[in-house]
This record gives C-alpha cells, sequence and structure tokens, in this order.
C-alpha cells in the first residue's frame, strides 16, 4: 500500500495551468486554494510572471517559495497531461490531481490520452487522482482542492466521504452540512484511473480524523480487493454504502444464477459481507452517517432499541419503521416498568415504546430509567420543540452522561428552532433527526453495524482458506460438458440427497428403470448442451405406467431427446434455488432463491461472495421477502438452515478450489421432510 499522504495532506501545492482569466479552471482552482495553510504555487508556463506569482515551471515554484510541491493539480488539457506528470515527478511531486474531461469517458482519442497520463504515473511513481473529477477536499486542513469553490463552506467533521462522482461527493458534502455534519475528507474518483476507492479506504484506516465513511460506487474493477478493504477498514470505523444501478439488466447468462446475480446485487452483497451498512438513496446515507459519527454499538446478535415518545403518533410512526428494519423492540421488564410508572401518569404506554404524553420534567429521568434495561442497546426518542417545558438539547446530553447506551433524537417543530437545538445535540455528540423516519435509518443502521460486526467475528472464526481442499470437497472431473445425471452425482459429493435415478440410452432402458424404481417417476431430456429442459418441453413428471412412459419418450424425441434420465419423484415441499457462479469481478459467488421461476419473476434472492462460513452462509435465507415459506408454512416442511449453510459454504468451496467450472446450479433443492433434495442440476465450465 504506497503512501496518500502527498496527496491528501500535501506540504505545498502547485496549480499547473493557472490563468489570469477568472472563469478558467486553473483560475477557479487557485481561488479555491487560497485558504490553503501550506505552500500553494501557480504555474503557467506560457506566460509565466514570477513578479504576479506565475511560475514557468513546479521546480520554479518550489524553488521560489522554498517548500516542497507534494501535490500537483492539474488544469492542463488532457493531451498535455502525461508530459505534465513527467515535469511535475521531475520536481519532487509526489502526487497529482486531473480534473480535466476528454479521457476514456469521451472515446477512442481520449482513450489514448489516458493510456498515456497512466504510463507517465507508472514511470514516475507519482500517485493520480482522477481524472475526469471536480477534485478534493479536506476542511481541517483548509485544503479545498475543487473547481467547486462552495466546497470550502463545508465544515471539518469525522465523516470521509469516497465517492464515485465528483458530483456526488460535492453533493453529499453539502447534505452531510446541512444535517449539522462536517467532513474530514470528501473526493470524487472520476475515472480512477490510478488511485482507486479500496485505496482511498485503507488510506482512511489510519485517519484518525474519520469516523464513519460513507462510500458511493458506481462500477467495481477488482472486486476482491475492494471487499478486503472494507472489511480492514470496517474493524477501525463503520463504512455506510449507496451502490448505483438497482435497475441496470445484466445479460441474460447460462444459468438462472447469471441472471439473477446482477452486478448491482452482487456488489451490494459483496459490500454487506464484508462489513458495510448498505443503503438506498444519499438521503438514508446522511441519516445512517450521522449516527454511526456520533456512536457505535458493540457486536452484538440482535440489538435492543428501547423507544421514548413525547407524542403516541410519532412514536408509532418510529416503532412501524424500526420493525420494518428488522429492528428488535424487546419488552421492558418489570423493574423498568415499575420504575417508569412513578414517572410517568398511568394513561401512557409503557412497555416499549414509551409515551411520556408530552416533553416534561421527567423526562431525562424517563431516558436514562429505559436506557438501564439490560434488554436496551440504544435509545430512540422523538419530541416535537416545548421550549417552555423543557430543553431537550441540555436534557438528552446530560441523561446520556452516565451510559454507554447511546440516545438518538428525532425533533419536531418550527424549523429554526429544529436546527438551533440539532446543532447543539450534535456539539454534545447526539445524532439528531427532523423526522421519525429518519431517526429509524439512524438508529437501524446503529443496530446493522452491530450485527455485522458480530458477524464478521463469527465467520472469521469458522473460515478456511480459498483452496486448500478441506472439508471433503469433491474433485471433479476435467470434462467440458455437464449432463443432469453428471452434475447431479457432483452435487451429491457435497452432501446433497438425489433421487434414485437411472441414465439411458434406449427406450427399453428406460423401460426397465420404471420396472425397477417404480412409479411415479420424472422422464428427462438427457443432453448436457441442454440447460433449461422444461422451456422446450424435455421434461414429463409422474409416469406411473408403461404406456405412459412411451407417450413421454416420444415427446421427448419430439424434442430432440436420444438419452433420457428416468428418476423417482421427490416428496412435496418448498422448493430453493441454489447457486455457484464465477462473477468476473468478484470472482465465486453464491446464490440462494425461491426456486422455480419464483426467484426469477420476483428476484427475492440473497447472495455471498466465496468464501463463506457456514455461520455466514446460515443467514441467507433471512434476507428473502419470501422466508416465511421455510419456517413451516402451513404445515409445509421447515428448513434445516445447518444442512443448507453448509451445503452454500460447500458450493462456494467448490469452485474456489476448482478454476476449471464455471457455475453450479441446483434448481429445484427442495426442502422436505427427510431434509434437501436436488430435483435438478446444471453444472457448466469455463469453456462452454
Amino acid at each position: 500500500m504506497s503512501d496518500l499522504r502527498p496527496l491528501f495532506s500535501p506540504r505545498g501545492v502547485a496549480v499547473v495551468g493557472a490563468s489570469r482569466s477568472g472563469a478558467k479552471l486553473g483560475a477557479v482552482m487557485a481561488r479555491s486554494l487560497r485558504s490553503f495553510d501550506g505552500a500553494l504555487g501557480l504555474v503557467n508556463s506560457r506566460n509565466p510572471d514570477p513578479g504576479a506569482g506565475l511560475h514557468a515551471s513546479v521546480a520554479a515554484a518550489s524553488q521560489a517559495l522554498g517548500a516542497p510541491m507534494d501535490l500537483a493539480i492539474l488544469c492542463v488539457p488532457a493531451a498535455a497531461c502525461a508530459s505534465a506528470v513527467e515535469d511535475a515527478a521531475a520536481a519532487g511531486t509526489k502526487a497529482a490531481l486531473v480534473c480535466a474531461g476528454g479521457f476514456a469517458e469521451s472515446g477512442e482519442q481520449g482513450a489514448v490520452h489516458q493510456a498515456a497520463l497512466l504510463e507517465a504515473v507508472r514511470r514516475t511513481g507519482v500517485r493520480l487522482l482522477g481524472p475526469n473529477t471536480s477534485g478534493f477536499f479536506s476542511p481541517a486542513q483548509k485544503l479545498t482542492a475543487s473547481f467547486v469553490p462552495a466546497a470550502a463552506d463545508v465544515p471539518a467533521g469525522g465523516v470521509a466521504v469516497v465517492a464515485a462522482s465528483g458530483g456526488i461527493n460535492h453533493a453529499l458534502s453539502f447534505l452531510l452540512a446541512e444535517a449539522g455534519l462536517g467532513v474530514s475528507l470528501a473526493l470524487g474518483l472520476g475515472n480512477a484511473t490510478d488511485v482507486t476507492a479500496p485505496d482511498v479506504l485503507d488510506h482512511l484506516r489510519d485517519d484518525d480524523a474519520t469516523r464513519v465513511v460513507a462510500l458511493h460506487v458506481e462500477s467495481v474493477a477488482d472486486g476482491r480487493r475492494l471487499v478486503d478493504s472494507v472489511r480492514a477498514l470496517t474493524q477501525r470505523v463503520p463504512v455506510v454504502a449507496l451502490v448505483v444501478g438497482r435497475n441496470d439488466v445484466a445479460e441474460f447468462a447460462q444459468s438462472h444464477t447469471g441472471a439473477l446475480a446482477t452486478s448491482w446485487r452482487t456488489t451490494r452483497a459483496a459490500l454487506r459481507q464484508a462489513g458495510a451498512i448498505l443503503v438506498d438513496d444519499e438521503q438514508q446515507l446522511v441519516d445512517a452517517v450521522a449516527a454511526l459519527s456520533h456512536t457505535r454499538l458493540a457486536p452484538a446478535a440482535d440489538p435492543g432499541v428501547g423507544i421514548v415518545t413525547a407524542q403516541a403518533g410519532p412514536g408509532l410512526m418510529l416503532m412501524d419503521s424500526l420493525r420494518g428494519h428488522g429492528v428488535a423492540v424487546p419488552t421492558l421488564g418489570d423493574a423498568t416498568v415499575a420504575q417508569l410508572g412513578e414517572l410517568l401518569p398511568p394513561l401512557t404506554y409503557q412497555l416499549n415504546p414509551v409515551d411520556t404524553g408530552r416533553p416534561a420534567e421527567t423526562f431525562g429521568a424517563v431516558l436514562e430509567t429505559v436506557a438501564a434495561d439490560p434488554a436496551v442497546d440504544a435509545v430512540a426518542t422523538y419530541a416535537l420543540t416545548e421550549p417552555d417545558s423543557i430543553d431537550l438539547a441540555a436534557t438528552v446530553p446530560a441523561a446520556s452522561a452516565g451510559t454507554t447506551v447511546p440516545t438518538l433524537v428525532g425533533l419536531g417543530g418550527a424549523p429554526d428552532e429544529v436546527r438551533e437545538i440539532r446543532r447543539r445535540l450534535h456539539e454534545n455528540g447526539v445524532a439528531a433527526y427532523g423526522a421519525p423516519t429518519a431517526l429509524a435509518t439512524g438508529v437501524a443502521a446503529l443496530v446493522e453495524d452491530a450485527r455485522r460486526q458480530h458477524g464478521l467475528a463469527r465467520s472469521a472464526a469458522t473460515a478456511r482458506p480459498a483452496g486448500t481442499g478441506e472439508n471433503g470437497t469433491p474433485v471433479p472431473a476435467e470434462r467440458t460438458s455437464w449432463d443432469e445425471d453428471q452434475a447431479k452425482s457432483l452435487v451429491a459429493q457435497l452432501g446433497v440427497r438425489t433421487m434414485p435415478r437411472r441414465a439411458c440410452g434406449s427406450d427399453a432402458e428406460a423401460h426397465a428403470a420404471l420396472d425397477e424404481l417404480g412409479g411415479p417417476v420424472a422422464v428427462k431430456l438427457l443432453d448436457a448442451a441442454v440447460l433449461h429442459k422444461t422451456e422446450i418441453g424435455g421434461v414429463r413428471l409422474g409416469v406411473r405406467s408403461h404406456e405412459g412412459l412411451d407417450e413421454a419418450l416420444a415427446g421427448l424425441r419430439s424434442a430432440g431427446a436420444d438419452r433420457f434420465l428416468v428418476e423417482a419423484m421427490a416428496p412435496a415441499g418448498v422448493d430453493l434455488i441454489l447457486g455457484a457462479r464465477r462473477d468476473p469481478v468478484f470472482g465465486p459467488v453464491v446464490l440462494l432463491g425461491l426456486g422455480g421461476t419464483v426467484a426469477e419473476a420476483l428476484a427475492d434472492v440473497s447472495l455471498r461472495v466465496a468464501p463463506l462460513s457456514p455461520a455466514e452462509a446460515a443467514t441467507m435465507p433471512d434476507d428473502l421477502a419470501g422466508r416465511a415459506l421455510l419456517e413451516g408454512f402451513r404445515g409445509s416442511p421447515a428448513l434445516d438452515r445447518s444442512e443448507l449453510a453448509a451445503l452454500l459454504s460447500a458450493l462456494g468451496t467448490l469452485l474456489l478450489d476448482h478454476p476449471h467450472l464455471g457455475d453450479v446450479e441446483i434448481n429445484p433443492l427442495r426442502v422436505t421432510a427427510d431434509g434437501l433434495v436436488a430435483l435438478d442440476a446444471v453444472v457448466t465450465t469455463k469453456e462452454s
């Protein structure tokens, strides 16, 4: 990991391409940098004027100012950037920022310019941010390396913004400032020719000023490295991630698994597995960051939240939203309820949520009492501002002073009044919001972070390194294609039960199989080249007699079959789809969903990146909207999670240990009273 301090904490900055014309990029950048505490050198090789502070080169600026120019900000056309990097490096510059566009994003000629720029970076060792970005800023250093001068107004704080887009970087930073939060570092990666998101995340691991990271992702070049960087960073500070691309439709892959594991889903799943908190939009990101910038819960499997509300309606909205996020709102203990009974009138609800009726002089004591309940790990409170009754900005911090249980506050009232109270609460380390749903988002982020850290610790305790061949991993044959019979033989080695079956090359063999297995049976086309047999009429179910078998075989021959699989019918149950595929960015990925066409129609799936421990795999059903179907719904068989977890973990390991395999899919995998049964299986290779 190379040092990014010359980029983000330079002793001196040179603006290459500084201009006397106030509207040009170089002039705008120079104005943005006026407050920088270090040395600022302005470079204009065409029209130098040392008397006016315009130097002929970076070397001349460094000599005139008596300071090293660690960072060169290049405000020159794309075609000139490579040589500008070379010149700056010769003067001792260690880092560069290229804001200009006209590179790979603009077409073939731009790609040539970008390749030349990258080659210059490789030759010189200069670390480059960009090109095609609006820059970065670090308020505590008064360093605004951005052509958006208003970025200088963003206050210093504990949030680091790492955005794919320079525009999103600024938009998020302004939203954070509006919410009363400040930033430690905010940057847009642009084309990320050299410095990438993992580089910055690794840098932030040693940045004591950063308390939480807001990560914006558009695309991923090296998925494994991003996962490793996020996992390492979350051990010190939380990461909240917003991934763009929900509505992207990937090209339909050979297997259903490939169609369901789009880049957006896979990226979100990988980041979550690495410990990041996922959000769906920029406002949720700000709300989550607001909570995590002030506090972080200890790792826990299922933290409980106590709700204290001064008005019943907002309290119900808060509780409803928290439960929608899957947050536990436990009933308070008898001792807590008894103590609350001494503080509150008898007409209010006091089991959780705790309804105070209105904020009164006992409000602080109520908060302390709820926070002291053994089942409560965080307190969420909502109140309308009533200054004549209680000073919330003073009461809440005082009530929290003697406990490690954090309190988060939602406020309603006149905008100026709410803004001032939120400012005072933030100054005292209390996250404050303007609406119950925003408060719920912040609380849910705290809870999810605690859960993810707890899960990472459990997974680390049971994980094994990829490629060790442990746990009885089968060694599949090096064939180029797999029919269903061969695929089922392979997945059976992973511990999956299959129904008795016979591969048949003739009608006579099929009739003999029916006699041996007895009816009813399924009769299928057996051809490695046909992955979705039902779509071409290649499956006949419930065949009981030889007459029925002749009819089934004739139908299958019309669908192109010359080989058949005769298989005993499986008992009733709930169908799942399990798959493992090689994602081009993240490597082997494991998928779980409801089986048949349901998963594909509803996109109700769960994803993890391999290797995954059985402990992590066991959590995958919780991601499914239809998970109730797996819990004995209306008398149906209940899923054995440990059996499923072992299979999911083994599927990922199979692809890690055997690079020649492409996809492995079991669809459907039936949950029966006797355990899991694979009804169909598909195996592809890289070649196929």
